[in-house]
């Protein structure tokens, strides 16, 4: 669900909204009763209606380190979205995802301190692959933000829900990351080995052509993993690198787009590729569809749909009946690539289903293997 642009997020956790309207998210009866009364329409939170009271993303904004990792009051929207792939001791393989999001019903500029009278409500996915044993395990949870039980602070950095938690002992890193659930746990320390990209213009990234309808978005494109993996009664000491976006906006949505491809590849030559193909209403690639090439020191080059050519191979029918692409070639600056999921049934069979997982980076002409990735698509067939 990692949308690209993040859109990915807030349109599968607003749907979920809308399902479930977060009667179940707090152990607080008034706070279940405030969240059951927000009645959400789609179209309305990620298009550029109704943003009134909301601060939007209209012009390119200066960043600044490490208040920016923390939260943003006043924006609708906001995700700290983290996937990765890991390899233990005895040659095991693993992907990951974890991934927290918020959404606001005003814009008021109210912290996670703020207790009850937060507009907030979190959710967060986690999901892990195992490649050898073919299991995909993927979890949700949602809350009414509030100091006990998710929120986002600085001094120290934390993300939470309940006891899945992004945090650091002090503003900088390294990160951890901590997932406790009966299906699986996963503990990692995350330390960025590069500097991190801004992606559209300048960290502007514009979704659709109307004004406002863009997020603020960075990325760390490579973070050195190192923790542990408990999974079926098994201890796995693992090492890694995953990938960090961060996004916050109010609305990003037109009223052509729906569905979105978004790929995070990490070459072994130290290079990685970000890019989002944003889908029209008949899911063709739509214009607005971008991109970000970052070489082994940092530096970027945009790529717009133009620049770049995607060609769908193999796919995988999910339960829900919707095919979901699991080979991928694609073309970009005169290199060739097939990107291939790691097993097919990487499915976040959840409240909104959607297809995230782990995959490998093939040369298209040789085959031999140039690195590894994560891929998310949304599919509203």
């Amino acid at each position: 669900m990692k949308r690209p642009f993040r859109l990915r997020p807030i349109f599968i956790f607003l749907s979920l909204l809308t399902s479930f309207a977060v009667t179940a998210c707090s152990p607080d009866p008034q706070s279940q009763n405030s969240a059951a009364v927000f009645e959400l329409d789609l179209n309305a939170v990620l298009g550029g209606s109704d943003t009134e009271g909301f601060l939007r993303a209209v012009a390119p904004r200066t960043f600044s380190f490490p208040e920016d990792h923390g939260l943003h009051p006043g924006f609708r929207n906001e995700w700290w979205y983290l996937t990765g792939n890991l390899e233990a001791e005895g040659g095991e393989q693993f992907g990951y995802q974890a991934t927290f999001f918020n959404t606001s019903f005003s814009g008021d500029n109210q912290n996670s301190t703020d207790g009850w009278q937060s507009p907030r409500i979190w959710m967060a996915h986690v999901a892990l692959t195992d490649i050898a044993g073919n299991e995909h395990i993927a979890l949700e949870r949602f809350s009414r933000e509030n100091p006990g039980l998710a929120g986002a602070q600085l001094n120290p950095f934390k993300v939470w829900l309940e006891n899945w938690s992004l945090y650091s002992d002090t503003n900088d890193f390294p990160w951890h990351l901590t997932i406790e659930d009966e299906a699986f746990s996963l503990s990692l320390t995350l330390n960025p080995l590069k500097e991190l990209v801004l992606q559209g213009e300048n960290g502007l990234s514009q979704k659709s052509p109307e004004l406002g309808n863009a997020s603020y978005y960075y990325s760390l494109t490579r973070i050195d993993s190192v923790g542990e993996i408990n999974l079926n009664g098994e201890s796995y000491d693992v090492i890694g690198q995953s990938w960090l976006d961060r996004e916050w906006s109010t609305s990003a949505l037109a009223e052509n787009q729906t569905g979105w491809d978004w790929f995070s590849l990490q070459f072994d030559d130290g290079q990685e590729l970000m890019y989002y193909q944003l889908r029209d209403n008949e899911g063709n690639a739509h214009p607005s569809s971008d991109g970000n090439w970052t070489d082994q020191d940092s530096q970027q080059t945009r790529i717009n749909s133009d620049d770049i050519i995607l060609r769908e191979n193999e796919s995988w029918l999910s339960p829900t009946g919707i095919n979901y692409t699991t080979e991928w070639f694609i073309q970009y600056a005169g290199r060739r690539w097939v990107i291939s999921a790691l097993i097919d049934e990487q499915f976040m069979n959840l409240s909104v289903p959607y297809w995230e997982g782990a995959v490998g980076i093939s040369d298209a002409t040789s085959g031999n293997k140039l690195g590894q990735g994560y891929l998310e698509m949304v599919r509203n067939e």
